[in-house]
């Protein structure tokens, strides 16, 4: 037992004895006395009163600062148990209220960082509030910030009104509207709910296409620009070291044989990645002046079994298995510029299944949702993860004879007739799909 429930017994023993005692002596006519001793009862219970009040007015405080969410107290413990556990609620509550404020503070640090727009909005009572909305958002609408979803009604009508018709639930789509009365600029909009059973809320994320479309052309303009300026140095370097030496050699009076041998080897050499540079300028002329395809109505199958036919010599060479599930689909497009992308997938199947015991090509085409897909699909070597997203660039290759505009071309020739070129990785091999519109 501690000292203050201690001091609350004796206090209170003290209490009825007094009692006792100023009754006795009320018994015994004896005023005096039983008024003293009446005094002395009171006392002690106004004393065990205010020092039991003393320890609940702390334990409220303590509770009290808990809710109101007031941590600038620094209680310490106490004897008395009620008042103690009360301080250690305390504690507990203001670090977990503290590690709460600092997340708090991180997440929404990354989330202003972000280079798209977020707006998270909260429903309370029927109404939508602005749980969260970051700089870039606000940016792009160029809004102000506010807390309630209603005030933005008349700051951007439109973009309120395409909200509210998504019903605040899952959604994606593109649109188009003007800003501040300015020329409509495209928006991508993403939409999600997100539901507990106490509160409901609406992430809503908006990119501007434009700016999609400009950091992709920035980044594809980087990596052409790599791969240029590489190809050029390892071209001109040593035609310019070679062209040094013979500008040495021929300033001499005397030119020996050795000389002349040297000249003519550096000059075989020059010549050599003369070519090579312009094969790599051809190679990226027919990447960037693609040709608009002539379309006409063909089948799909016979184009198909047009590029196998061309490559037969190189699958029987290789012993390379042939399988085919064509269905007999009818596309509108240039047959040259198609079976050209298919002979380029096919060369790169070769080279992938060259060093399998049991070599495998298997074409198919089929319907799926209104599209046509024309799959060209090996058991070879694969492509890794490290590279899979650079295989469609230009001049990017990982073979020691290859120009690296195979894929880039057959992508630009099926976007050129509005479909898609993509890849997939399998277990053992690559599938490259076609889309056609049907």
């Amino acid at each position: 037992m501690n000292k203050q429930k201690i001091f609350w017994v004796i206090f209170i023993f003290l209490a009825i004895a007094c009692g006792i005692f100023a009754f006795d002596f009320y018994s015994q006519n004896k005023w005096i006395n039983s008024l003293l001793f009446s005094l002395m009862s009171f006392a002690c219970v106004i004393l065990a009163y205010t020092s039991a009040l003393s320890f609940i007015q702390k334990t409220e405080k303590m509770l009290l600062a808990i809710q109101k969410k007031d941590f600038s107290l620094f209680p310490k413990t106490e004897e008395n148990s009620l008042l103690n556990n009360a301080v250690k609620l305390y504690y507990q509550s203001k670090e977990e209220y503290l590690s709460l404020s600092s997340y708090k503070l991180l997440y929404e640090e990354i989330l202003n960082q972000l280079e798209i727009g977020l707006m998270i909005l909260s429903k309370k009572n029927d109404a939508w509030d602005v749980f969260y909305v970051n700089p870039i958002f606000l940016e792009i609408l160029e809004i102000p910030k506010y807390n309630s979803w209603n005030l933005y009604e008349n700051k951007t009508a439109e973009f309120y009104k395409i909200i509210q018709q998504t019903n605040y639930e899952n959604s994606q789509e593109f649109f188009d509207i003007s800003i501040n009365e300015n020329t409509k600029q495209s928006f991508s909009l993403r939409t999600k709910k997100v539901q507990n059973v106490k509160n409901r809320f609406c992430i809503i994320s908006l990119e501007s296409v434009q700016k999609i479309i400009e950091q992709k052309e920035k980044l594809a303009w980087n990596n052409l620009m790599k791969v240029i300026s590489h190809e050029l140095l390892n071209t001109l370097t040593p035609v310019n070291s070679l062209i040094q030496n013979l500008e040495y050699i021929a300033n001499q009076e005397i030119i020996e044989k050795e000389d002349q041998q040297d000249m003519k080897e550096s000059l075989m050499v020059i010549n050599s990645k003369s070519k090579q540079l312009l094969n790599f300028v051809d190679d990226y002329r027919q990447v960037a002046e693609l040709p608009k395809p002539v379309c006409k109505t063909i089948s799909l199958t016979q184009i198909v079994e047009s590029a196998i036919n061309f490559l037969k010599p190189e699958f029987e060479k290789n012993h390379i298995t042939i399988i085919n599930s064509l269905e007999n689909k009818i596309i509108l497009a240039d047959e040259k510029m198609i079976e050209r992308c298919l002979i380029n997938l096919y060369l790169n199947a070769i080279y992938a299944v060259s060093d399998n015991a049991e070599k495998t090509i298997k074409t198919e085409i089929k319907t799926q949702n209104k599209r046509i897909i024309l799959i060209v699909e090996d058991n070879g070597i694969g492509i890794s993860k490290e590279i899979q997203d650079k295989i469609f660039l230009p001049f990017f290759t990982t073979r020691s004879n290859g120009s690296g505009i195979g894929l880039t071309l057959s992508k630009s020739i099926i976007e050129a007739h509005k479909g898609y070129l993509n890849y997939k990785a399998l277990e053992q091999g690559s599938r490259f799909e076609i889309w056609f519109v049907e």
